[in-house]
């Protein structure tokens, strides 16, 4: 999987790159993470990518013709062009299913905005795909491409050692994960549940996938109501024994 990202602040990305299980990716060719300074196509000696607004208003604007020959000099290279992404708050939102579909291009170009955006010729020129995090405001691109490049990368195989992992991993299955315990035994009076010391493994399953589905309804039913065509019988009986008003509203 390879990502190409443009921004004005290509040093937040240095870290990000050679850390944890994305680093260790990396290292082996897994994943790699070209990053690329906006400025380098300014066509100025300031670097100055950004301008006042037509129309006033508070706020400075990227301007399109570095980002669109940056763009087109980045596409050039290599042999697949990328699929390129901006992130914007009027974006889709980002899930677990958007990040695999995005896996599956083998390539992205993530393009980090800032202040006020992207002049709007770069998304009518580029058509691009638009991506949100949510409803709330950034800064930047910067932290919402982290995310998507952690959250795709986690997807190719060999990235997680354990593969089974990354199946089991909340929203994979559209319900929250189920509590984890490790040593000790006992935490201030607290104790691991006894099912997950009894060596037993079906009625682990058992009490994991109870516990997921009871925290999936009490913690998240949007999940629930947005997912509920696509669990199998054994999730929806047990959506009904915790959330019976919630289920029979959807049945």
């Amino acid at each position: 999987m390879k990502f190409d990202i443009l921004t004005l602040f290509p040093g937040l990305f240095e870290t990000f790159r050679r850390e944890g299980i994305l680093g260790r990716a990396v290292q082996q060719d897994l994943v790699t993470i070209d990053v690329h300074d906006l400025r380098r196509w300014s066509g100025n000696r300031w670097g100055q990518v950004d301008d006042e607004p037509y129309g006033g208003g508070a706020g400075m604007v990227l301007q399109a013709p570095p980002v669109l020959e940056a763009v087109n000099e980045i596409v050039s290279t290599g042999d697949d062009p990328p699929v390129t992404v901006v992130l914007s708050p009027r974006g889709r939102v980002f899930d677990q299913a958007f990040a695999d579909e995005l896996r599956q291009k083998g390539r992205l170009l993530l393009l980090c905005g800032r202040y006020e955006g992207f002049d709007e010729r770069v998304s009518e020129i580029l058509r691009p795909v638009e991506l949100s995090l949510g409803d709330f405001i950034l800064g930047g691109g910067e932290v919402p491409a982290m995310a998507v490049i952690e959250t795709v990368s986690r997807l190719v195989p060999g990235v997680v050692g354990d593969p089974q992992s990354v199946v089991e991993d909340s929203f994979t299955n559209q319900l929250l994960d189920y509590p984890c315990y490790t040593r000790p035994a006992e935490v201030e009076g607290r104790t691991v549940p006894e099912v997950l010391r009894s060596g037993n493994h079906a009625k682990i399953r058992r009490w994991r996938l109870e516990r997921s589905v009871e925290a999936t309804v009490t913690r998240r039913p949007d999940l629930i109501k947005k997912s509920w065509g696509n669990y199998p019988k054994e999730i929806r009986k047990l959506i009904r024994r915790y959330d019976p008003d919630l289920a029979e509203s959807l049945e």
